[in-house]
């Protein structure tokens, strides 16, 4: 019995992704072309048990629209595409044509580009564009940190009744419990923000880098 999650090694990590759906061969691929063409960036893309939770989570929520801040170069996206209903749409906003290039990419080898949206811009603005409706099965927040507070609050009144949000990076490699750059500073005061939301449930799990996933009543 453990009363708190556990370190990963490399090897248990492996053994971890390994035994829970692991990344076919378009996703190894995009992973491996990511590392290798931006490799001072690469840390940004989703960790492969983690994009194997959000196909997971999107199909447990029998998600018809979903959302994502921050693309990069489409694992994350591609994960959920793949876990939507049928007919579902994911619309998409990143602010880099050259990342979301690779993306487009891969969307279209896996068969899921029609069923996605990119717009690109400041998501803080194109945001906005969306009804103003609680119509969003699923939300998934992983772009610049100090924007996270403007993204929950557009997102949140657009969710229905029992939508989820998912915020990467909460944890910021275990800084935000002594936050040194501004990006720690803004999650540590993100995290506190989630937390005193009354229109929220919301758990922080010990994914990659912390994922906290808030319920919207």
């Amino acid at each position: 019995m453990a009363t708190k999650s556990i370190p990963l090694t490399e090897d248990l990590h492996a053994y971890l992704v390994a035994h829970g759906s692991p990344p076919d061969q378009i996703m190894r691929e995009l992973i491996e072309e990511t590392r290798a063409a931006l490799p001072d960036d690469a840390r940004m893309q989703v960790a492969p048990e983690q994009a194997a939770f959000l196909t997971f989570l999107t199909r447990l929520l029998g998600a018809r629209r979903a959302v994502e801040v921050g693309t990069f170069t489409g694992l994350s996206s591609l994960a959920i595409a793949r876990g939507l209903v049928d007919g579902g749409r994911l619309t998409c906003f990143d602010i880099s044509e050259e990342y979301t290039g690779i993306a487009r990419r891969y969307w279209t080898r896996a068969g899921v580009d029609d069923q996605i949206d990119l717009r690109i811009g400041p998501a803080g603005e194109t945001l906005r564009e969306l009804p103003y409706e609680r119509e969003i099965d699923f939300a998934f927040i992983d772009a610049d940190k100090t924007g996270y507070p403007i993204y929950w609050s557009e997102l949140v009144p657009r969710m229905r009744p029992g939508g989820v949000i998912a915020v990467d990076n909460v944890l910021r490699g275990g800084r935000v419990i002594a936050p040194g750059n501004a990006d720690d500073r803004a999650i540590a005061a993100f995290n506190d923000e989630v937390l005193a939301d009354v229109r929220v449930d919301a758990v922080m799990l010990p994914i990659a880098d912390g994922l906290t996933l808030a319920r919207v009543h």
